[in-house]
């Protein structure tokens, strides 16, 4: 049986008289540009990303791609895989994830994108909840697989890129279906930071709305059809590299550069070799590169934009500056996906004040207080989105998977509720504030967790640190954090002093931590995410074993040492 067709739907002329094409599945974008881009390369893979099976680096064009994709929709096809069904893929950032993700695409299966950081515990959970048909993993990969499935006794069948074709048919028999925009394409797991991770049912729609946004962006994100090649050194299991970046590069004929990792040292080598048009980051990669050696590379590039978020304030302007290319700070959320997605890609940007943009016509905002009011102009306020028109999901996630509940609080009074705290200025742009859940109310005052981890952070004698409240039976909540020491730096209360002060001299004074504990650890998920909800419990239990410093008597007003 040849399931691949060549065939482009095409739908009615839109305002400007031009002809569209409608597409319902990723495949069938895919599809398209294949056709009008094929001798383009779709995929590089650089060779420090491919190293480890790899003596070159590796690149496909649309052509080549349509081609591997064709053979594996014929495999998936002929063993009966359709819509219904759902198959893992722990095939890490590497073209044979985008081969099999497209190849079942086009069948309507959807996939569960596996994390091979995660212990076999946390995997055993996802495969469970998820309730895969089939697991298609890298062969080094299959014994950490094989164990979390056999910890359950679950029967979901493995098989390695390597006996692939020695498939067999799903044990749960469906009747074959085509695909559409409302047909499940992945479902992504969120990081657990707060408790057990939650299945997030994206469909087709969800990508390609993702796609069309950046497509048509603009501003200092303007895509030029068939010439760009976007870097991403994140990984395929997170929307921000499945989604994003990749339906950005296939909406528009462009290649997807797709490393391993973030790799620093080699970075502006690669950047450059790979003539890279954009990059995607997050805000740990700014800081990093701010401080490696200047090398020639890292303004040789042909780079014009980088697309992420959470870049420290202070790094903004100074990492742009040195490099030759704005960061565009955006806001979204596994669960808003583009249909509340905002970015700061046009003037003015107002650099170093973690803003990240207005929302363009086609979303509707709300910032709103604990009890669900609307916020006074310019006061903080939790984050409400919706699609504007009448749809108000549209481009969001589906739903939690088997947790009608937690959906349902998400989209109370149907705006999604994004936990995320933000202030709006007189112009209408967006500024971070943080978590709601990471905000601490000391004595009336609000005081983001975040802010005062990102005034320790630069402490050089701490290597990690996170911050939580701490019940005070005087001012509700007090600022504890718990730090991770920087090797040779003595756990002691003179240490915990010398970082308290430095943090006064950064903070307002009620913002400085009151309580300072030295750890080995900090509780991470493994995508080396904080887990916040276990950060509260580690703050008590320290306090109960006598194992912080009290500092609390530190905290003065002012130098009249007047007590806070």
């Amino acid at each position: 049986m040849n399931y691949v067709t060549d065939d482009v739907k095409l739908d009615s002329q839109n305002n400007s008289g031009v002809t569209k094409l409608k597409m319902d599945t990723v495949y069938e974008v895919f599809e398209t540009s294949s056709q009008r881009f094929g001798n383009n390369p779709f995929l590089h893979i650089p060779a420090i990303a491919a190293k480890k099976y790899s003596a070159v680096d590796i690149e496909h064009t649309y052509a080549q791609a349509h081609h591997e994709i064709a053979k594996l929709i014929n495999l998936y096809s002929d063993k009966r895989y359709t819509v219904g069904h759902r198959v893992g893929l722990m095939l890490e950032n590497r073209a044979e994830f985008f081969f099999h993700w497209l190849a079942l695409n086009a069948l309507g299966v959807s996939i569960v994108p596996l994390n091979s950081e995660f212990p076999a515990n946390e995997l055993t959970y996802v495969i469970s909840h998820s309730e895969l048909d089939l697991i298609v993993c890298l062969k080094e990969k299959a014994e950490l697989v094989c164990k979390a499935v056999d910890t359950k006794a679950l029967d979901c069948p493995i098989f390695t890129l390597r006996n692939i074709q020695n498939l067999t048919e799903p044990k749960k028999v469906i009747s074959p279906q085509a695909p559409d925009q409302n047909t499940e394409c992945a479902m992504l797991f969120t990081s657990g930071s707060t408790g057990k991770p939650k299945g997030c049912v994206l469909t087709n729609e969800y990508f390609i709305v993702f796609g069309e946004w950046y497509r048509d962006l603009g501003g200092l994100c303007t895509l030029m059809p068939g010439e760009e090649r976007l870097l991403t050194p994140l990984p395929l299991v997170h929307m921000n590299a499945l989604a994003c970046s990749t339906m950005a590069m296939l909406f528009t004929g462009g290649c997807i550069i797709q490393l391993d990792r973030f790799h620093p040292s080699t970075w502006w080598k690669t950047v450059k070799e790979s003539k890279a048009t954009a990059l995607h980051y997050l805000g740990v990669l700014p800081a990093i590169l701010l401080n490696i050696e200047k090398t020639e590379d890292e303004t040789s590039h042909n780079v014009r934009f980088g697309f992420g978020a959470g870049v420290n304030p202070k790094h903004h302007a100074k990492f742009e500056e040195r490099f030759g290319f704005p960061l565009i700070e955006a806001w979204a959320m596994t669960e808003s996906g583009a249909g509340g997605c905002i970015a700061a890609n046009k003037e003015p940007r107002h650099v170093g004040t973690c803003c990240f943009g207005k929302p363009s016509e086609d979303v509707e905002i709300k910032l709103v207080d604990e009890s669900g009011r609307e916020v006074k102009s310019g006061s903080d306020g939790e984050l409400l989105v919706r699609a504007s028109g009448k749809d108000p999901r549209r481009g969001f996630f589906s739903h939690y998977y088997k947790n009608a509940g937690a959906t349902n609080e998400t989209w109370k009074d149907n705006w999604l509720h994004t936990g995320d705290v933000v202030r709006q200025g007189e112009d209408g742009s967006l500024f971070f504030v943080d978590r709601r859940k990471n905000v601490i109310r000391r004595s009336g005052e609000n005081i983001s967790a975040l802010e005062v981890e990102t005034a320790l952070i630069l402490d050089e004698q701490i290597d990690k640190v996170a911050v939580a409240p701490v019940y005070d039976e005087i001012r509700g909540d007090e600022v504890m954090a718990c730090v991770v020491l920087n090797q040779g730096v003595e756990n002691s209360l003179d240490t915990a002093i010398s970082v308290f002060e430095r943090s006064f001299h950064k903070l307002t004074y009620f913002k400085t931590p009151g309580y300072i504990a030295f750890v080995e650890e900090l509780p991470l998920t493994a995508s080396q995410k904080l887990k916040r909800g276990e950060m509260k419990t580690l703050c008590v239990k320290l306090i109960s074993e006598g194992k912080v410093f009290d500092l609390r008597h530190l905290k003065k007003r002012s130098k009249n040492k007047e007590t806070a």
